[in-house]
């Protein structure tokens, strides 16, 4: 007779959130009928193996799935790298921080978001597109550095100049990272989800996309419409007013 303990409790309850984080990042990312394929060729492994022990076939599933781990590894790089980058996130260093009193001060905060707001209010009245992306607990790093380096304070002025129509550096999305500017012209991971309405275009694809692996904000100003909108946890919020966006930059999940 099987003994069955917390261990066992807890080996299952394991196995099966990272089964529903699959299943979730699957929904997300467009690639549902691929994991309940891979899905159904565990359950009919562990059938043919565990339950009838078949050898023949057992042994011949005990390769396909051997192999089939690099091929996992392969079609889920993003998830995994999205898991491995929340192990090794900011949040519990900055949680630390916290305990010793060197977390960002509050009043500079709300200075470069009211700096920031100001300038999508002035480009949302003149139509002009753009995409600037804020970084949270999960670092930007990688995604800075594929543009250009700017490294400076974040002022009204400079991001109503960035994205001002024709100039070099409008052409994609600005990095920010504590009230600085690290990057401009950078570019951003497009996001495959079926869901997205038709109407959005490239600029919120890519806010959608960059949010679906990172915990960052990015707001979005529409070239079209000048609608604003904010796109945080995969999720995109639209026709924003600027108070609330400030409201939603300076709440902290």
């Amino acid at each position: 007779m099987w003994d069955f303990g917390i261990k066992d409790i807890l080996d299952i309850l394991i196995v099966a959130w990272g089964m529903f984080y699959l299943y979730r990042s699957s929904q997300r990312n467009g690639t549902l009928v691929l994991f309940q394929g891979i899905l159904a060729v565990l359950l009919t492994w562990l059938l043919v193996s565990q339950v009838l022990r078949m050898k023949l076939l057992g042994s011949i599933f005990d390769s396909l799935i051997s192999v089939g781990l690099i091929a996992l590894v392969v079609l889920f790089q993003n998830e995994i790298r999205q898991a491995l980058m929340r192990v090794g996130s900011r949040r519990r260093w900055t949680a630390l921080m916290q305990v010793f009193g060197q977390n960002e001060d509050e009043q500079k905060q709300h200075l470069w978001v009211d700096a920031l707001v100001l300038a999508c209010r002035n480009m949302s009245a003149q139509k002009v597109g753009a995409l600037i992306c804020i970084e949270e607990f999960d670092s930007l790093q990688q995604y800075a550095d594929t543009g250009d380096e700017i490294d400076a304070r974040l002022t009204t002025r400079l991001i109503e100049q960035i994205f001002y129509k024709n100039t070099p550096l409008h052409d994609g999305a600005v990095v920010v990272r504590s009230g600085r500017i690290l990057a401009a012209a950078c570019i951003l991971p497009v996001s495959h989800n079926m869901k997205i309405p038709k109407e959005l275009g490239l600029r919120h694809r890519s806010a959608i996309g960059l949010t679906e692996l990172c915990d960052a904000k990015v707001v979005i100003v529409s070239e079209e419409t000048g609608d604003i909108s904010l796109a945080e946890h995969g999720k995109v919020h639209r026709k924003l007013s600027p108070n609330l966006l400030q409201k939603m930059l300076l709440h902290n999940d």
